[in-house]
């Protein structure tokens, strides 16, 4: 009788190594996981300061422009990273990222983010040794590594083995969570509407902005919407504000 741990499923994986998979996509997806993205409202906030967002339906609207920005422009490097998940394919992609970003305010959320993600990663997924080893030799060069978010992102989940069609899905599902939280926590929306509204967007239009910008090269990387662009970089001159982007 042949054993439950050396089973085959159709695909020929190891149902242990496929149920693994499922925990770790869940806790990198989890809003538990410490990595800052809840602190940082991808403009929302001043974009409500600016009286450019002043209800839920302005909001839907808000979300379906950052989600399109963040397909034409992140999911390059999300993809680039996922397929070659390697410290030479991370650095190089996160020279061009750091060139390509446009203001000193979204920049500054992505390499925060993006530090604290991989820093995160590190310690709980050991199972993995490249990932602290990869952070550790990097730490010395912060001159020449920025630690970008989205080439993190998709490095790694490329080193825990998911394909390159879940790490973008799962990145826009990321944006589109921690944009929620940050809409909920501004009295934008109740929690309840957000999550109405999040489904909504999720089954009608994300599915369709993510078919559109997916695996596409950083060469091809781009903003589509550049006026969310410019309000996010305004957010440094708020006078009061709750986020710190």
């Amino acid at each position: 009788m042949v054993g439950l741990g050396h089973e085959q499923t159709a695909t020929g994986m190891d149902p242990l190594t496929s149920s693994m998979k499922q925990w770790n996509q869940w806790q990198l997806l989890d809003s538990i996981l410490p990595t800052g993205g809840f602190a940082h409202s991808f403009g929302l906030e001043a974009a409500i300061q600016a009286h450019l967002v002043s209800g839920p339906q302005d909001l839907y609207h808000f979300a379906l422009h950052l989600l399109e920005n963040t397909g034409s422009l992140l999911l390059p490097f999300v993809h680039a990273a996922t397929v070659s998940p390697d410290k030479e394919t991370w650095h190089k992609l996160d020279r061009v990222l750091d060139a390509t970003l446009t203001n000193q305010v979204s920049r500054k959320a992505s390499t925060v983010q993006g530090s604290a993600l991989l820093r995160v990663a590190a310690a709980v997924f050991v199972e993995i040794p490249s990932l602290k080893t990869m952070r550790d030799s990097s730490l010395g060069n912060r001159g020449e590594v920025s630690f970008h978010h989205a080439p993190i992102f998709g490095l790694i989940f490329g080193l825990l083995g998911f394909d390159s069609e879940t790490s973008q899905r799962a990145y826009m599902f990321v944006t589109m969570r921690d944009l929620f939280s940050a809409a909920t926590r501004l009295n934008m929306i109740g929690p309840q509407g957000a999550a109405v509204m999040q489904h909504q967007i999720a089954v009608v239009v994300a599915e369709v902005i993510l078919k559109k910008w997916m695996n596409h090269d950083i060469e091809e990387a781009c903003q589509t919407a550049p006026l969310l662009d410019t309000v996010q970089g305004c957010h440094g001159y708020l006078f009061s504000r709750m986020f710190c982007s």
